[in-house]
């Protein structure tokens, strides 16, 4: 009877410790699926999602938040070059799209010439050796619409603008 008491007192000791570590999660640490090669865990850094992209211009980053408007846009390409205009529209902020194509562009190598900010549009020069682009941002009702200009560098004569641009 002796023998049996004891090993009752054992079982319930063990019993209670493991009880213990349960609670704790050390056992529960041990019973955990951990994630296999590929798989990612909520630890790990997730992938970055895109969230710019070049169009006809491969040298001008666009907001994704950004629709281009078909009917406002003019590209040409020709070997070794491409130039228009590209219109876009989206819900997005007038200094947030600022300070995107501001930072981008001069990372994409552009220099900027010119800025200039009034109540409802800003108006962004950028260039580069052989062309100029620029960036127009209006504040509409509903929309913002960008406008993005890429040409040719003309030279001009002395006392002319390196760069000629018309409406």
């Amino acid at each position: 009877m002796k023998a049996r008491r004891n090993v009752k007192s054992v079982i319930n000791i063990v019993a209670v410790v493991l009880l213990a570590f349960l609670v704790s999660g050390c056992i529960g640490d041990m019973f955990s699926k951990k994630p296999e090669d590929g798989q990612t865990s909520s630890t790990q850094p997730k992938s970055r999602k895109t969230t710019a992209v070049y169009y006809d211009f491969e040298d001008v980053l666009i907001p994704m938040e950004l629709s281009v408007v078909n009917e406002r846009t003019v590209v040409v390409s020709t070997p070794g070059f491409t130039s228009g205009i590209i219109t876009l529209r989206g819900r997005v902020e007038r200094r947030s799209l600022f300070n995107f194509f501001t930072n981008n562009m001069q990372k994409d190598n552009w220099t900027v010439l010119s800025q200039i900010k009034s109540p409802g549009t800003t108006i962004m020069v950028f260039q580069k050796t052989a062309r100029t682009a620029v960036i127009t941002i209006r504040d509409e009702q509903i929309y913002t619409y960008i406008e993005i200009g890429v040409a040719p560098t003309v030279a001009g004569e002395p006392g002319l603008s390196q760069s000629v641009l018309s409406e």
